[in-house]
């Protein structure tokens, strides 16, 4: 079994079913039960209305726990078939190859919790928890830390992996420990430091770690109104600069700083220009839009087609932020 990672009621990992009759039988109705336990597994699910830019194919398998258990359970389940696995948070970073993913893809959207601990000041949410939520949460509150996260459009377990960030701030600046699955099926807790954080990027990048919660250090007591304006701010700055018109993943590349990708790519000369459903945004050049009717492979060809034209101009190949996942023929 192979993982890669993009997040009340209990499964007990003891009860999981070996029969392999079972096993065929209810692979015959395209639904799977693990016996003891409340998660359905499900063949062929579509995943284009899982991610942001709405396009892909489908999981092979696809299940969405609700709790660790549960998630304990289904990643035992792929082990005992040898299945790959692929975790899928809010999808938001995310470009699904058309032809789908092979495998047991595991969606943590559903698997929700969070404490505010008043002590300490420290904010611990399970890895499908809501970004740009947590953040109008922590601000009706009172609690600051959290304003620049408004426009981060993914959970947790994803902001975590990524190091995700916005208006001078990210995750490794605010984050105290993250707890993560381990193959063996064992609970590990890391602090910043052990993750290798660096820009838009992490050590659990591309490994078979699974972020299960994430505790951040905040600051309590402030002007609920005062951090909420704040908030707002900052949302509205996004919502000013980026295009929310039409489906998205976000920035498309990451910064090849000095530069931003984004005066890269206009000075290029792209903003406007479309492949199929897929075009470079007028607003910002660095997203890159869903039109309708865009493909993966649309979008996969555009961000080749960028990649190209910038490094034609100016020397600098430009490194993707979005995450693609599944097969991509190679353009050029």
């Amino acid at each position: 079994m192979t993982t890669s990672q993009v997040s009340g009621n209990v499964c007990m990992i003891s009860a999981l079913t070996t029969n392999k009759q079972e096993k065929a039988n209810s692979s015959e109705r395209n639904i799977i039960h693990l016996r003891g336990t409340d998660c359905v597994i499900k063949s062929a699910a579509s995943l284009s209305a899982f991610t942001s830019y709405r396009v892909g194919g489908s999981a092979e398998w696809y299940v969405a726990p609700r709790s660790l258990e549960a998630l304990q359970a289904s990643i035992e389940y792929a082990k005992d078939l040898n299945l790959p696995v692929t975790i899928l948070g809010a999808g938001s970073n995310l470009l699904v190859s058309d032809q789908g993913i092979p495998g047991l893809v595991i969606a943590t959207r559903h698997f929700r919790s969070k404490h505010f601990d008043l002590q300490t000041g420290q904010l611990t949410v399970a890895a499908g928890e809501s970004i740009p939520s947590l953040a109008w949460e922590a601000a009706d509150l009172g609690w600051q830390g959290l304003e620049w996260a408004v426009g981060i459009p993914g959970t947790v377990g994803g902001a975590v992996v990524m190091n995700a960030g916005a208006h001078n701030s990210c995750i490794a600046d605010m984050l105290v420990s993250a707890e993560l699955l381990l193959p063996d099926g064992r609970l590990e807790t890391l602090t910043p430091a052990e993750l290798g954080y660096q820009y838009r990027t992490s050590l659990l990048q591309g490994g078979k770690r699974i972020v299960t919660q994430a505790t951040f250090q905040l600051q309590p007591g402030a002007d609920p109104a005062q951090v909420t304006a704040t908030t707002k701010e900052h949302k509205q700055h996004r919502l000013t600069t980026q295009p929310y018109n039409y489906p998205s993943c976000g920035s498309v590349f990451r910064n090849p700083k000095p530069y931003s990708a984004g005066w890269l790519i206009e000075q290029a000369g792209l903003k406007g220009y479309q492949i199929g459903g897929a075009q470079v945004a007028q607003l910002h050049a660095n997203f890159i839009v869903n039109r309708g009717g865009a493909k993966a492979s649309d979008i996969f060809c555009l961000i080749s087609h960028i990649q190209r034209e910038v490094q034609e101009r100016w020397s600098i190949w430009l490194e993707p932020e979005v995450k693609m996942i599944g097969e991509f023929q190679p353009v050029g």
